[in-house]
């Protein structure tokens, strides 16, 4: 399928340019259409892009961007990973055969509409990182947490009771649809704006309680220390830094969780050190935009030839996943080694 007329939005117009060159290889779903004022047609399109095997056991990877409008670097994050794996496609022996283990799932725009407005909140002025139906266990900070006050003012939730925001539901139905089904899943969502250094983090954003799936993380952070020598990545629980409400993981790892043992979901949080852009060129601070994007040509490359090497390592994770995933004695000694790693507390029973 084609998502209709051209658009002027340059993530838009590279997506549609990469789904030609894909061809059959790639294929193309739309999720939903989101109503923009001056936009082509009225309104923008959320699309999920895949690559790989159609097996319903194979392992996948579901990579998104776009969630906040003005963090446009982590929607073209996406875009160049699946424009290098596009591309490749031609000669690339060794793709071919990751693919056929694996399926690659790209929503690399979720809020296209928030993209097109310059704003964090989509159009209807709701965060869609605070959208889901999960309350915090703890006090936490007002409004940086959520607030219901008003969608004038930043991180708002949305009207208590009423259903999440389309491209919030649309990428649960897409998650619970492509992902849950399967026995292995990873998901990496790239984000933004938070400090100096490049995060990896994991659920849970709304408590500080350890994640079930604790000892696959530790082993997988194990990995990523070993084959990305000199990575700058930090991984860790975001409840390290801040608590919220309505997190889009957090509701989808419980959901996943609710459907039953037999697979192993982890989603993934890379939150790009925008403070470090910003302490190099002081400037950006004076831009709405330069606040969370590198806006000097030679830093942007930078930043995108970066976590190249990262979305490809997730990718052979997934391909690779019964390889490393530990059971038995080896899950428990993980575990210990997770919880004395991110929680700094005698470790506890597993969840």
């Amino acid at each position: 399928m084609t998502t209709g007329p051209r658009h002027t939005l340059p993530e838009l117009v590279e997506l549609q340019a990469l789904q030609r060159l894909g061809g059959a290889a790639l294929r193309e779903r739309l999720l939903c259409t989101v109503p923009v004022r001056g936009a082509p047609s009225g309104g923008l399109p959320v699309c999920a892009y895949t690559l790989g095997s159609e097996r319903p056991e194979a392992p996948a990877l579901l990579v998104v961007g776009g969630v906040h409008g003005l963090e446009r670097i982590g929607a073209e994050v996406a875009i160049a990973w699946l424009r290098s794996l596009v591309m490749r496609l031609a000669w690339d022996d060794t793709l071919h055969r990751q693919l056929d283990a694996v399926r690659l799932v790209f929503v690399p725009l979720l809020n296209p509409g928030g993209v097109w407005q310059g704003t964090r909140s989509n159009p209807r002025g709701v965060d869609l990182m605070r959208n889901a139906p999960v309350q915090a266990e703890d006090p936490v900070p007002w409004p940086l947490a959520g607030q219901r006050l008003s969608a004038r003012l930043p991180w708002y939730r949305g009207r208590r009771g009423e259903a999440m925001e389309p491209e919030a539901q649309a990428l649960c139905d897409l998650v619970e649809t492509e992902l849950l089904p399967r026995p292995f899943t990873l998901a990496v969502d790239c984000h933004s704006g938070f400090g100096l250094h490049d995060r990896l983090w994991f659920p849970f954003a709304h408590t500080a309680r350890p994640i079930g799936h604790l000892p696959e993380l530790h082993r997988l952070a194990e990995m990523l220390d070993q084959a990305l020598l000199h990575h700058r990545y930090v991984m860790e629980p975001q409840s390290r830094q801040y608590r919220t409400h309505g997190d889009l993981w957090d509701h989808l790892y419980l959901r996943a969780g609710a459907a039953g043992p037999g697979h192993t979901f982890l989603p993934l949080t890379l939150e790009m050190g925008s403070w470090l852009w910003v302490k190099k060129n002081p400037r950006q601070l004076f831009s709405r935009h330069g606040i969370f994007n590198p806006l000097v040509d030679h830093r942007q490359r930078r930043v995108l030839r970066r976590h190249l090497g990262l979305l490809d390592f997730l990718g052979r994770a997934a391909a690779s996943h019964a390889r490393w995933l530990p059971q038995g004695p080896l899950r428990e000694h993980h575990h210990q080694a997770a919880v004395r790693r991110w929680y700094g507390a005698p470790p506890v029973a597993n969840a």
